[in-house]
């Protein structure tokens, strides 16, 4: 997020709900971890419908907080570190449950990806974090929104996918490998663009 010089500062209650909306995000978080690693999750219907639900609920307030704090000029250093970090335990959170023995590779991710994930997330936060102390913007890119739209719509769809196992969608475990394949390297290129900036700034005298 970058702040909109056009618009006066927000106060009160419009500078602080960009940021509580982050909190919202990582409440429901916490419900969605909790229904993946129930016992007997994959045979449970409802609570992988709540799962997704929940999932889909926490990437909206992604997408809405960003929205309104760039709208209402509300962006804080605090929403700055918060907001990203949210996403990312959001995500890989969810990543490691659907990984992990409980789903038995149902749900298409294998550790190795999450692993190559969490390695991606990791690398850009350094390079960010670099860069920003270099003076330069590194605010997420095209590559970086891509990947969360992604990320936010493959998730849920998988949940759901396997929830409605019983209405017979042709090549479901396909469609399941490749939105986790898709993920997965969407999720990797994403971060070329960060590497890149990293390197030309390294490069400088």
């Amino acid at each position: 997020m970058t702040p909109n010089d056009s618009n006066p500062r927000a106060s009160g209650a419009k500078l602080h709900t960009p940021n509580a909306l982050v909190g919202v995000r990582l409440a429901l978080s916490v419900g969605v971890f909790v229904l993946l690693s129930l016992e007997g999750i994959t045979e449970n219907k409802s609570q992988l419908i709540a799962a997704a639900s929940l999932f889909i609920a926490a990437a909206v307030t992604d997408a809405l907080d960003g929205f309104l704090a760039r709208k209402w000029n509300a962006i804080t250093r605090f929403g700055r570190i918060m907001d990203p970090l949210a996403d990312k335990i959001l995500i890989i959170g969810t990543l490691i449950l659907l990984a992990g023995p409980s789903f038995d590779h149902a749900a298409g991710f294998t550790g190795w990806m999450v692993i190559v994930i969490v390695t991606r997330e990791l690398l850009v936060t350094s390079l960010r974090g670099m860069l920003e102390s270099e003076g330069i913007d590194a605010s997420a890119n095209w590559s970086g929104k891509a990947k969360m739209i992604l990320q936010s719509v493959s998730i849920p769809l998988i949940l759901l996918l396997l929830a409605f196992k019983g209405l017979n969608v042709p090549n479901r475990e396909f469609i399941i490998d490749v939105l986790a394949w898709a993920t997965t390297l969407v999720t990797v290129i994403s971060a070329l663009p960060y590497i890149a900036s990293a390197m030309t700034a390294t490069g400088k005298p």
